[in-house]
């Protein structure tokens, strides 16, 4: 009979931390808020998700007060 292996490290309880590095930010919006993004993220030519959109319109806020 072989030897059996043995684990040194313990697992580490809870969730796996996320990828993600930057600070959360939780925001409510308005449907007519929410739908504006939505008609903004059909007129583009990519596909993005509604915080993809949120991030790119910002940056393009960001942008044009320069």
């Amino acid at each position: 009979m072989g030897k059996s292996i043995r684990v040194t490290t313990k697992k580490k309880r809870g969730r796996p931390p996320t990828t993600g590095k930057g600070v959360q930010i939780g925001e409510r919006w308005h449907e007519a808020e929410l739908a504006a993004i939505d008609a903004w993220i059909a007129e583009g030519s990519e596909a993005m998700t509604r915080a993809q959109a949120v991030r790119r319109l910002v940056e393009l806020g960001l942008k044009a007060k320069r």
